[in-house]
């Protein structure tokens, strides 16, 4: 991240409390009601996607990494194996466009968004939800807090599986302070008005995004 080098400053302003009990309690149960029956619906393709990355190459079937959450609390994220590595600490590199280390499953898993379907358990334990700002690595949320003003507040709530910024077309990984910083821009954005009905368009949105494979590598 050397490109990270220059702050940049945008005003941020909450206009209501963040979060309402009965709100919340909405939330989580859209969330774990969503989230099993679609591991359930998805279990036949969980098992040949399993199946496909232990033939594939060598190593754990699951990816898990520490991810910064809600209020910066840590907790591992699961995804499927699309790397021939398993960094979880240290200088962690980002995936980058015809990355080397990507294994040939991992390549279409990655374009599919099919490696992010472990984080359903991640849903179901309550570290995330299924919208919300996606998860950093710890490393990466050090790097970023000192280049972003904002960062810090996108930990004010769970980081989700899919958010307002990738249906905006910004997925992938980043490399520069104003890539970032329209990132945060747009998660923030989403905190200030978020609601169960914003959270099914993204949803619905997603879907669109994953089929046009928009920035996905």
């Amino acid at each position: 991240m050397a490109m990270l080098t220059s702050r940049l400053t945008v005003p941020y302003q909450f206009n209501r409390p963040l979060r309402s009990r009965g709100e919340e309690l909405r939330r989580r149960t859209f969330d774990l009601l969503i989230a099993v029956v679609a591991l359930v619906l998805a279990l036949p393709l969980l098992i040949v996607i399993a199946v496909a990355i232990r033939i594939d190459s060598p190593g754990p079937i699951l990816f898990r990494q520490a991810r910064g959450g809600i209020n910066g609390r840590p907790f591992r994220m699961y995804k499927f194996r699309t790397m021939t590595v398993t960094e979880d600490d240290g200088a962690i590199i980002q995936a980058t466009r015809g990355d080397p280390r990507i294994t040939q499953v991992g390549r279409r898993l990655r374009q599919t968004s099919l490696d992010e379907l472990p984080q359903l358990l991640n849903v179901i334990r309550g570290e995330m939800s299924l919208v919300g700002p996606r998860p950093h690595a710890l490393q990466h949320d050090i790097e970023f807090g000192k280049v972003v003003d904002g960062y810090a507040l996108r930990s004010q709530v769970k980081p989700g599986i899919t958010g307002w910024a990738q249906i905006h077309g910004l997925r992938g990984g980043v490399s520069t302070v104003e890539a970032i910083q329209r990132r945060v821009d747009l998660d923030n954005e989403y905190i200030t008005q978020r609601n169960l009905r914003l959270d099914i368009l993204i949803l619905v949105l997603t879907l669109r995004e994953v089929i046009r494979q928009t920035n996905a590598y």
